[in-house]
């Protein structure tokens, strides 16, 4: 029996999609290994959100390689969708596989090595269909549906619409057969992925909001989770559905960038700081302690120094959770990497330094609010590795330690009562 090792890089879309692959080459007889040096086939799922995640993955291989020079390499994920044939000018690299071929990659490396093909990547910009894949992992604790893919938006910082295509978005009664399906065999939580979900359902004349009646309607799960969203796609009749919901998990990732105006308008951002601060305030008001996170560039090219302390003071005073931070990297064959004010590359990671100490305040002060307050948590199916008791995940998107070894509690809902929050770890008691 072959065996094949896999890597995943970026967003939880590829993870999703790496899973996919892992029950399509165990399904034909090629077993899953965690030994690089007893796999035949290495795969590298990449992303190509920087030209760091492009480092990363030439490196990532190289070094497989040079532990098993035998073993047979394949790059797939965005990088390859982006650059294609190029890459198969490095040694190291065996074949290159497109983004929606890697979904079926048995049958795609059947061809190529049949074929004697070295490269299988169509012109995803041509694809209107979702692929739909559906996923059976029963090995964690909560599963994710993949609802959409692709991306309509051209962000002058970003590639993505490029490595994904355009926005497709998954048939209803699909998704709700995967939810059930995964309710049937036991789970109590879902995750709604994606590229861009907040496009879910466009060229179908639906939006997201008739998706989620649909859910609450037609679904035995629990508990369910949202990915991440542009503030102008959450209206306010979602957040009212919402607000009533009993499965839903409040829980919001609004995709935000910057906080100063003029920097969102050359990011080619369809919103104004005044209506994020405003959404996260409604946001607030409507829930119990909601979780809000979002993401953050510094150093997008003609931020000045005005610039960034405006959008520090307006983090300042947002309502955020908790915000992940990152210093711009240019990125080649997007509209910002042709920019001649490009910000210096140290001066982009100071100004991603004092951010992640904003947010480490506010991730503070989020955590404090929630000391002595009860929450429903979902156990995990594994126990914490370093202490072996048990740990779960809030509604609201906080990870806690219980006071229990009881595996019995294993993927079961529970009401804990958070009782403290101590060298970086929250812990909690059963009710």
């Amino acid at each position: 029996m072959k065996n094949f090792y896999i890597h995943t890089m970026g967003c939880k879309a590829n993870q999703f999609e790496s899973s996919i692959i892992a029950e399509n080459l165990e399904k034909n007889g090629i077993a899953e290994t965690k030994h690089l040096e007893d796999a035949d086939y290495y795969i590298l799922n990449s992303c190509t959100v920087t030209h760091k995640s492009d480092n990363e993955a030439m490196y990532i291989l190289r070094n497989a390689k040079h532990k098993n020079p035998n073993v047979i390499t394949i790059l797939t994920g965005c990088i390859a969708q982006v650059e294609k044939e190029k890459l198969l000018e490095n040694e190291y690299i065996d074949f290159v596989v497109g983004n929606d071929e890697k979904l079926h990659l048995y049958e795609t490396i059947n061809q190529m090595q049949n074929k004697d093909l070295k490269c299988i990547a169509g012109d995803i910009m041509q694809m209107s269909e979702f692929d739909e894949v559906s996923l059976k992992d029963m090995t964690k604790t909560r599963a994710s549906v993949k609802i959409q893919d692709g991306c309509d938006n051209r962000c002058s910082y970003c590639i993505i619409p490029f490595a994904r295509g355009k926005s497709r978005s998954a048939d209803v009664d699909f998704v709700i057969n995967q939810i059930n399906y995964f309710s049937k065999h036991g789970f109590k939580e879902i995750v709604l992925t994606g590229i861009h979900i907040g496009l879910w359902g466009k060229e179908k004349g639906l939006t997201l909001l008739d998706l989620l009646k649909e859910i609450e309607a037609r679904t035995t799960i629990a508990r369910y989770r949202l990915g991440s969203l542009n503030p102008h796609e959450i209206t306010d009749e979602m957040l009212d559905f919402l607000s009533k919901s009993n499965k839903f998990c409040p829980h919001f990732h609004l995709s935000l960038q910057s906080a100063c105006n003029k920097t969102l308008r050359s990011m080619n951002r369809f919103y104004t700081v005044e209506e994020y601060l405003e959404q996260i305030d409604k946001i607030n008001s409507m829930f119990d302690l909601p979780f809000l996170g979002s993401d953050i560039i510094t150093g997008f090219a003609g931020e000045t120094e005005e610039d960034f302390h405006t959008t520090i003071d307006n983090l300042k005073k947002s309502g955020l959770s908790k915000i992940h931070v990152f210093p711009y990297s240019i990125r080649e064959g997007t509209i910002g990497a042709q920019r001649q004010d490009q910000v210096d590359e140290k001066i982009r990671q100071i100004r991603a330094d004092i951010v992640k100490a904003l947010c480490f305040i506010k991730y503070t002060e989020f955590i404090n609010k929630n000391i002595n307050k009860e929450h429903e948590i979902l156990i995990e199916k594994h126990p914490d590795k370093k202490t072996g008791i048990l740990k779960g995940v809030t509604r609201n998107y906080l990870p806690v330690l219980i006071n229990s070894k009881d595996e019995k509690l294993f993927n079961t809902l529970q009401k804990i009562k958070i009782i403290n929050y101590k060298n970086g770890n929250i812990y909690g008691e059963l009710i």
